[in-house]
């Protein structure tokens, strides 16, 4: 009898506790279910990391603010990088625009205010030119912005094709481009920007006088001669290490036996696989040449004058450094902030789409 009493009582009990099985599922439940049923791409996975890293996130924000402000307030601030304030027809005729401390005004400022009008101060102070300092400073971060995606560019688009053809081709093609790429690495980047910016100092002034180039200078154009040379090889070993480690998969074994070519191959089996290289060696490559680009233009190797640059700007203010420490400081926390974005938003992104990361 106890244990025909005790058989129905276990049965209910299964009962119940199956019915916990049929309850209604959470609100964190259903979209670990929406999430499991979307389709997903490599792109897609990665960018959802990447929105978890909190300061990733945050130095892409830096990065796009400061983005915004080099490109879009030079075209209302009422200063140029390059106007001398108390000059008048080439002479100066109001010296106390010179050197002054963060909003302050010069003598003719200080009449036209106690006239009635308004004048937009000088943020940052002028230089010892009579120069508006904070137009200055944008218009040096819009160029080490330009020079550090120009590079980064550049590297892309040569190390890409020049490290998936030695990948793919391997053998004696591989071998020989490979010398090629030991040899770039033996030259110099420094000893060759000074040999550049000589040789088209003397050969490209005259053609390039009046226009865009002109305002950069040869200097500059060498620095970019020179990424274009020796700055791809590192993207192209990247590149070809993944390409030798992808190229016997079965899918390209299928391709090759379909009797697709070799450039459909890379573009349309390879290089897709190598994205998280690519992206990742980009990323880290803005802030490189940035940085390159500043101790350049620091040595004076730069951009010409009148145009300025955060390296430029930072030798300018070693004149002065104990009468106005702050045109020193300015730029070099602007630079710092800069490549410390890029390079945390680097690693971000090595953390969100490098495989061998994922959790």
């Amino acid at each position: 009898m106890n244990n025909q009493d005790t058989m129905p009582k276990k049965n209910l009990l299964s009962f119940q506790l199956n019915l916990k099985d049929f309850e209604k599922a959470t609100d964190d439940e259903k979209l670990q279910q929406v999430r499991m049923s979307e389709s997903t791409t490599f792109f897609k996975d990665g960018m959802r990391r990447l929105r978890k890293n909190k300061i990733a996130m945050a130095s892409l924000s830096i990065i796009i603010l400061i983005a915004l402000i080099v490109t879009f307030v030079p075209m209302v601030y009422p200063y140029t990088y390059e106007q001398q304030l108390g000059v008048a027809q080439g002479k100066r005729i109001d010296k106390t625009y010179n050197n002054l401390a963060p909003f302050e005004y010069g003598e003719t400022e200080l009449e036209r205010i106690a006239n009635g009008e308004k004048i937009f101060p000088h943020i940052f102070g002028t230089d010892a030119s009579g120069r508006d300092y904070a137009i200055r400073v944008i218009y040096g971060g819009r160029i080490s912005l330009l020079v550090g995606f120009f590079a980064a560019i550049i590297v892309l688009i040569i190390g890409i094709v020049y490290g998936s053809i030695a990948g793919y081709f391997g053998g004696r093609v591989d071998l020989f481009m490979m010398r090629i790429v030991d040899i770039i690495y033996s030259l110099p980047d420094m000893l060759m920007i000074i040999l550049f910016s000589v040789v088209l100092k003397q050969t490209l002034t005259p053609a390039i006088e009046g226009t865009t180039l002109a305002k950069m200078g040869t200097d500059m154009i060498s620095i970019f001669i020179v990424f274009a040379i020796l700055y791809w090889v590192g993207m192209a070993r990247l590149v070809r290490g993944q390409i030798l480690s992808i190229k016997q998969q079965e899918y390209v074994l299928a391709a090759r036996s379909l009797g697709a070519k070799p450039r459909r191959i890379i573009q349309k089996h390879l290089l897709p696989n190598c994205m998280s290289v690519i992206i990742i060696s980009t990323a880290l490559q803005i802030p490189s040449a940035i940085f390159t680009e500043s101790y350049l233009s620091f040595l004076g190797l730069g951009v010409s004058i009148p145009m300025p640059s955060l390296g430029s700007l930072a030798s300018d203010a070693l004149a002065g450094i104990y009468t106005y420490p702050y045109r020193l400081i300015i730029p070099a926390i602007s630079i710092w902030l800069i490549v410390l974005s890029f390079n945390l938003l680097g690693d971000g992104l090595r953390d969100a789409f490098d495989p061998k990361l994922k959790k």
